[in-house]
């Protein structure tokens, strides 16, 4: 450890020390979502299963509540339910790295655990410079660092970031986010036999060369389903249209082929991977039993940021449940991994719930904000769910459309968003005390926000707008959390 990585290690701490208990006594502080002790979250990071445990790493700026020079936070977990914060896995400490470890991917080999992470320098002229890094662990803990693996190549700036790196064959392979001269969003792709020394191969997708457009595509990540390959990307400066593209940053999917030998990834349209307000950045990781696990970053770098309340207890963002992804008929379905029902404490159900036209219902199950509810549509007519009286899930019937609205943070307007769907069969909801997660039909669709309602109120209201009837399945969720480092 040199003396740079041991000041702001030191200085990490006090803070720790200093306002972690009033960041623990936020009313809003989430209780079964990953969250930061203190300071600021953002993208997830090196999800991998290593030596018996899952580790999700995260972007982390401990020393402000602001996007700052970040390090690597890291949890750990035996099953996907109960987690332990361990000590910092980065700190932006070298040359190569002075202002901000960033995002990156972990692959285990040799019993080793592998990160991958794009050091982010602004220079004596204030240029920005970029290095994909590596650096390496015996016991998933602890890292040494190797330094730079990549530099810049020719034809992009130095938004050329996210190496995220996966085996396929024999031969290892990165994707990496990145920006053409010509300020047009890509993917690029390298290969590499022993993760040290890799070739650049090119341009897979992007660089002006379909209709999704974008200045640019930051944290791919390329997913192999038996139906076909997935690419994920979160591309920066897509216009909306409608109800699509609504955030300021997007995160979405393409399906297709990658070709490694022409360097090109075929791929159809763009598909947005959540429909809420408050999902960037996901990442996914193939787990020990073959199943694609995804987490997001549940936060925008938008203009509610400034406003959360949760600032004033210095900390802000967290990340999503994690979720199942699997790719049927070219759709990319998400579902809550089932150890979370490992967090289950209480239950309450209603078998069968009747509403005439113009009735609401007021559900007085539970008492607490923390809930997961299984809502099954039995008779389908339109109706809302309002939401501690801060946000509302609104079916149209004639419509086939969801929408999601809560109020904004700057001004108290309203804002929604919008999904066209057939048919609502079923509803899977996650609350926190300052979050929800909407999964509709089995993951056909999500949505995910924030909202900040009074604390007192914790009121679930149904209202019909025809007559319908429901059953509801419900349940309060512990924290998941047991140890912190």
């Amino acid at each position: 450890m040199n003396k740079n990585e041991k000041r702001l290690l030191t200085a990490v701490e006090e803070r720790i020390q200093s306002l972690q208990q009033k960041a623990e006594a936020d009313p809003y502080r989430l209780n079964y979502h990953l969250l930061p002790p203190i300071g600021l979250l953002n993208d997830p990071n090196g999800l991998s299963f290593f030596k018996g445990r899952y580790h999700f790493f995260y972007q982390w700026n401990p020393l402000e509540e602001s996007h700052g020079a970040k390090f690597w936070g890291h949890y750990s977990s035996e099953d996907l339910a109960t987690w332990r914060h361990e000590p910092i896995a980065l700190v932006p400490s070298e040359w190569y790295e002075r202002n901000g470890c960033y995002s990156g991917s972990a692959v285990v080999s040799d019993d080793h655990l592998f990160l991958f992470y794009t050091g982010n320098v602004k220079n004596d002229a204030s240029e920005r410079e970029t290095y994909q890094c590596l650096a390496v662990s015996e016991d998933g803990v602890h890292f040494e660092k190797k330094g730079p693996i990549i530099t810049l190549p020719e034809g992009f700036t130095a938004h050329f970031r996210d190496p995220k790196v996966w085996k396929r064959g024999a031969t290892w392979h990165m994707v990496i986010g990145a920006q053409t001269s010509e300020g047009a969003g890509a993917v690029v792709l390298y290969t590499s036999d022993d993760l040290y020394r890799w070739n650049y191969k090119g341009i897979i997708a992007g660089a002006g060369r379909d209709a999704l457009g974008g200045y640019m595509w930051e944290c791919p990540d390329l997913l192999e389903f038996d139906e076909g390959d997935v690419l994920l990307i979160s591309p920066q400066g897509i216009e909306p249209e409608e109800d699509r593209y609504q955030n300021l940053f997007q995160s979405g999917y393409m399906t297709g082929a990658l070709d490694v030998d022409s360097s090109r990834f075929s791929h159809g349209d763009f598909s947005e991977l959540d429909k809420g307000f408050d999902f960037y950045a996901p990442q996914t990781m193939t787990d020990e039993a073959g199943r694609r696990i995804l987490v997001a970053w549940m936060g925008m770098t938008d203009s509610q940021e400034p406003y959360h309340p949760t600032l004033n207890y210095h900390w802000i963002h967290a990340l999503t449940i994690p979720r199942e992804l699997g790719l049927k008929d070219g759709v990319l379905l998400q579902r809550p991994v089932k150890e979370l029902k490992k967090l289950r404490t209480g239950a309450f159900s209603v078998r069968s719930k009747e509403l005439l036209a113009g009735e609401k219902w007021d559900f007085e199950g539970m008492g607490v904000e923390s809930k997961e509810l299984i809502i099954e549509v039995l008779k389908v007519g339109s109706f809302s769910i309002h939401l501690r009286n801060e946000a509302e899930i609104h079916y149209d019937c004639q419509k086939g459309r969801v929408t999601l609205t809560r109020r904004r943070l700057d001004d108290g307007s309203t804002e929604r968003r919008r999904v066209d769907v057939s048919r609502v069969q079923k509803l899977h909801l996650f609350l926190d005390h300052s979050s929800l997660e909407l999964f509709l039909n089995d993951g056909e669709h999500v949505l995910t926000a924030r909202y900040f309602p009074r604390v007192s109120d914790d009121s679930i209201i149904f209202h019909s707008k025809e007559n319908v009837r429901f059953s509801v399945e419900a349940y309060t969720l512990r924290s998941n959390l047991n140890v912190h480092s």
